[in-house]
């Protein structure tokens, strides 16, 4: 938006890409995951198959998010900014960021919420073993994860609501600590 001009065809292409990206079912993710990291580059069902997953996933909603919150800010900024003098790249980082930062920071949040209840992505990169991993390419079991298992079996039912009551709590306080982190950040720019 800011070093790309209005209606330019690679930035439409490039909203285009992200737009199809973040309509993929995480399943289609979960197998891109196995094939790539586990199966091509012979990382084996491990926590870095799985983590490389998940971000190749959320990166398209973070993008779409960030690009809403930067056209939020109102142009006005932007022109007083450059009618004091400013360049484009400190017009950039003084004055549209921090004016985004809130749109920004609910995108990032939103895709911390994906992360943390994916199930079907993490079955084919980290694989399913219910261990404390010695390393990033161990493999591992999330709550997620681990609540599926517990539920599909059927035997374990109190124990997959014990789970999910655990990972419940796991996102409230992510997102609380993600809000109170986004309330001092945009304190500490005003």
């Amino acid at each position: 938006m800011e070093y790309a001009k209005r209606g330019n065809r690679v930035v439409g292409a490039i909203r285009l890409t992200t737009e199809t990206l973040a309509g993929i079912p995480s399943i289609v993710y979960g197998l891109f995951g196995m094939l790539f990291f586990v199966t091509y580059l012979k990382w084996g069902y491990s926590m870095l198959a799985g983590a490389l997953t998940l971000s190749i996933m959320v990166l398209p909603v973070i993008i779409r998010s960030t690009e809403e919150a930067l056209k939020a800010v109102d142009d006005s900024y932007r022109e007083a900014s450059y009618g004091l003098g400013a360049g484009k790249l400190r017009t950039v980082m003084k004055i549209v960021l921090p004016a985004g930062m809130n749109g920004i920071l609910a995108g990032i949040i939103l895709a911390i919420g994906r992360i943390v209840g994916e199930t079907a992505a993490l079955i084919y990169t980290s694989g399913t073993i219910a261990q404390i991993p010695k390393n990033v390419f161990s493999s591992a079991r999330t709550l997620s994860t681990h609540m599926y298992t517990l539920s599909n079996e059927g035997l374990f039912m109190n124990q997959a609501a014990a789970t999910a009551v655990v990972l419940m709590l796991t996102v409230i306080v992510i997102n609380s600590l993600a809000s109170l982190i986004a309330k001092r950040f945009t304190k500490g720019n005003k």
